[in-house]
């Protein structure tokens, strides 16, 4: 007899056990909804109806939360409290549209996407629902009569730390997308409390602190303290004989925590539909201990509450110690086990089968961090819904999609499997099961092939035994996508090469990233959205960016030229004040402005562009007066955070720093060349940066970047690329012509002979490069012994990411930016030509892929009824 659990076993019970977690089903609520009397019905409806959306009706709405919520008069009050008011305002509209979506999608029951991501990148809220639901103007007229400005309040705003960096952005345009192209959508991430951390900088190095977002409650998030979902960890394993003899695993956790829900409704752009994406917090389950306390033992009766608690504390622990792999983990499996559970219990109200769940039910997987998703819903379909091995597996791999973002051997994410089975002993069980089953299939394919069976097999035989979280990934979804076209042909040649010739190619998809222009144009640029839509003749475009091609024919009007640069530089004259207020450094806003503002690590290549930095400095050093006349002033702008243990990356900051000590302060440089690092990059700071920028800089070592999201950000606000053929880089050349962009260094397919030359071939280092690296030495910048291992990373490390290969091609493209800028008519064109032909890399268009070909979801619209929905 086949065991439960073993390919082709067959169950001997009813597949249907509803009614252990669910509630009553929707049929039974209208059933129960219908015996109301038809007055009291016709009350609540009455009473339900939405405020109306006029100046003085949004004022006393303000004016009430200001009286009563607040409990403030209307002398005390300042922008942050005018900020609170107007939010709750806000959101009293905005939670009448989200009842109104939730009703009506639980009554239509339309097959539903779940985006798990470990980030979600939000930014400030209350503009961006403002504008999506078209009252900003009415909100901004309603708090100037009651003394207040509206951009004073919106300033007021703390950004939400669910994030760090493109990945959780590029989630965050992904629920825009999905809620204004009226798709049934939830979102599910964790709610940290003191997000990944804050950033200061102290004596030029980075400094983390807790990032205290929620010190003053979140207007944007509804409490669900209703649903609490119990997760284990630990414990053992039981084995049982069932009345029918089938063998039947029990898991028995030896810890429990609690998973409470928070919502935070999503609005889409034009249209009434607001989607959700619900944050789990970790809490215990007994959160005091009154023996312990009263027996003195006064740690011990609140430790679980600070062990179930520290498990939603902070984004990305510091891994660099056995504690922080494991809560690394613990946050995972918590994240995804809750996650899990609540979509089982929205689909268990239909009352279907379960052969029906994958088509009313996808879930993408950003990245590796929620796979254990596929792992945990295998074992609720088979140890508590009582499914065969191959019935539930069926429906596990129909129902996931895995998006890939690296082609890096170390960003692949892998756990021991001794601190696995220690945390989640029946899921390592049930990972062994599937790899065996897997790889029996291989063997059987490409018999006796040993070699291909270790590289496929989801257990790296190291020691200890790693679990491959990609490769778990891959054999449990139905489509694996990359997110630009170079990094999907990539993971096909390299890291997946294998499962492509096991699977064939139709498994594995290109989608490349998009960004939504509502945020990134709309928002963060209002006057260029401003003249865009003048030019064009409405906003149309903003749910239809290819209608951007329209600013095209406008490259010669001389007037509307004139109009896009006066724009421009009002932009920098905001990013400049911003800069003097933050680094007390002042720019001038008529010289070029050079960002790269972005996650700091080395295959990004900040270390590079300072090291140009230095290069340009000593150059501009070593000029006669009357040639630096000739010199283009140039401010370069970084910004980014560093990960806490990630050594090398913060030497890349306090070098940064260093430089711009010596060089700011320099007066035979003076404003030929300054250098700023901007603290604490968040969304925020962005949406002032990227309007501002005239170059910007996306130089990853080819071949290593996947595709990046910022890039499409500066160029779709007609800010100019300097990069390599790398990640998105080739699409938006493209897209806008190689006239507009300025592109250098080695190609993806050099980049194995280049290194394997610098390895074993002594290649000497570049000569400009070597200049600068001797100034370092010599402490022009500070200590040098503070650098060396940096220094070390081009020498002894035998310069792993190319920057001495790329360092003469890099000066040129510099030099060409220069002679570029200078011809301001020409460059202007280039900056209508950049943002006019953007069209293809909206996050709409990427969401319309991924509905249309991964995960089988239509559009539901959502109807205005006026009142709360039933």
């Amino acid at each position: 007899m086949a065991e439960a659990g073993a390919p082709g076993s067959t169950p001997r019970r009813p597949m249907h056990h509803r009614r252990n977690f669910t509630g009553l089903t929707i049929k039974e609520l209208d059933a129960e909804r219908a015996k109301w009397p038809k007055e009291t019905f016709e009350l609540w409806e009455r009473l339900s109806k939405k405020e109306a959306n006029d100046v003085e009706t949004i004022q006393k709405s303000i004016v009430r939360h200001v009286t009563t919520t607040l409990a403030r008069a209307a002398f005390n009050l300042d922008n942050f409290s005018a900020y609170q008011a107007v939010a709750l305002s806000t959101r009293d509209r905005l939670i009448s549209r989200w009842n109104e979506t939730q009703g009506q999608m639980s009554r239509a029951d339309p097959k539903r996407i779940y985006y798990l991501s470990l980030e979600f990148l939000l930014g400030r809220s209350m503009d961006n629902a403002l504008l999506n639901m078209g009252l900003k103007e009415t909100y901004g007229k309603s708090i100037r009569q009651l003394g207040f400005n509206m951009e004073d309040v919106i300033e007021s705003e703390v950004d939400a730390a669910l994030g760090n960096g493109g990945l959780g952005r590029l989630a965050a345009c992904y629920m825009d997308s999905l809620a204004t192209l009226d798709y049934p959508a939830w979102g599910y991430g964790l709610r940290y409390n003191y997000g990944i951390f804050q950033q200061r900088i102290i004596d030029g190095y980075q400094t983390e602190y807790p990032d205290y977002w929620l010190n003053f409650d979140n207007p944007w998030e509804l409490p669900r303290l209703d649903i609490s979902i119990t997760v284990g960890f630990g414990g053992h394993v039981q084995t049982t004989q069932d009345e029918y003899g089938q063998t039947r695993h029990n898991w028995v956790p030896g810890t429990n925590v609690q998973a409470v829900a928070y919502d935070v409704p999503v609005p889409g752009y034009d249209t009434e539909n607001c989607n959700n994406i619900r944050l789990w917090r970790s809490k215990p389950t007994k959160v005091f201990d009154l023996t312990s306390f009263n027996e003195g033992n006064y740690e011990k009766s609140v430790e679980d509450a600070t062990n179930a608690e520290k498990i939603t504390s902070v984004l990305y622990p510091n891994d660099n110690t056995m504690a922080g792999k494991e809560l690394r983990l613990k946050q995972q499996y918590f994240w995804t086990a809750a996650s899990l559970h609540d979509i089982l219990r929205r689909f268990k109200k239909s009352m279907r089968e379960w052969s029906d769940f994958p088509d009313q039910v996808a879930i993408q997987l950003n990245d590796t961090h929620p796979t254990l998703a596929i792992v945990e819903l295998q074992r609720l379909l088979v140890d508590q819904e009582m499914l065969s091995w191959d019935d539930a597996w069926d429906i596990v791999t129909k129902t996931f999609a895995f998006t890939n973002h690296t082609v890096l051997p170390e960003a692949m994410e892998k756990w021991s499997v001794p601190m696995f089975e220690y945390l989640l002993p029946r899921h390592l069980q049930i990972i062994f099961d599937i790899n065996l089953f897997f790889l029996q299939k291989v063997e059987k394919m490409f018999p006796n092939d040993r070699g291909l069976l270790n590289r496929m097999s989801i257990i790296e035989e190291a020691q200890p035994q790693q679990i491959r979280m990609a490769h778990l990934a891959v054999v449990g979804s139905h489509k694996v996508n990359g997110v630009a076209a170079l990094h999907s042909n990539l993971i096909k040649t390299t890291i997946f090469h294998d499962f492509v010739t096991y699977y064939g190619e139709d498994k594995f998809v290109n989608k490349t990233n998009g960004i939504t222009p509502r945020r990134w144009l709309h928002q963060a640029n209002p006057q260029l959205s401003a003249l865009i839509s003048q030019t064009l003749g409405g906003d149309k475009w903003l749910k239809d960016l290819s209608l951007l091609k329209g600013l095209n024919d406008k490259t010669e009007d001389a007037v509307f030229r004139q109009r896009w640069a006066e724009i421009k530089r009002a932009n920098k004259v905001r990013l400049a004040e911003l800069i003097k207020t933050r680094c007390d450094v002042e720019v001038s806003p008529d010289a070029l402005f050079d960002v790269q503002v972005k996650r700091i690590h080395e295959y990004k290549r900040q270390f590079m562009n300072i090291l140009y930095v230095i290069h340009r400095y000593r150059t501009i050093k070593s000029m006669s007066a009357a040639q630096k006349a000739s010199v283009q002033p140039r401010v370069v702008i970084f910004g980014g955070k560093a990960a806490p243990g990630y050594y090398i990356a913060k030497l890349v900051i306090k070098l940064i720093n260093s430089v711009a000590k010596v060089v700011n302060q320099d007066p035979a440089v003076g404003d030929l060349l300054k250098v700023v690092f901007v603290p604490d990059y968040n969304v925020s700071v962005a949406e002032v940066i990227v309007p501002a920028s005239d170059i910007s800089q996306h130089i990853s070592t080819a071949g290593t970047e996947a595709s990046g999201t910022s890039n499409m950000k500066f160029v779709l606000n007609g800010g100019i690329i300097i990069g390599t053929l790398d990640g998105a880089n080739i699409e938006i050349l493209e897209e806008i012509g190689e006239e507009n962009i300025f592109i250098f260094g080695c190609m993806a397919h050099e980049v194995e002979d280049l290194r394997h030359a610098q390895r074993y071939r002594g290649v000497p280092m570049d000569p400009a490069l070597q200049g600068v690296i001797s100034a370092i030495e010599r402490g022009t910048f500070e200590d040098p012994k503070i650098f060396q291992p940096l220094i070390s990373t081009l020498t002894v490390g035998k310069d792993f990411y190319l920057i001495s290969a790329d360092f003469a091609s890099y000066i040129a493209a510099n030099q060409q930016v220069d002679a570029a800028y200078k011809k301001q008519a020409d460059w202007i064109k280039k900056s209508i030509r950049c943002t006019a032909n953007m069209g293809k890399f909206s996050s709409d268009r990427s969401v319309k892929e991924y509905a249309d070909e991964i995960w089988n979801v239509k559009p539901v619209s959502v109807v205005d009824e006026g009142y709360m929905a039933k």
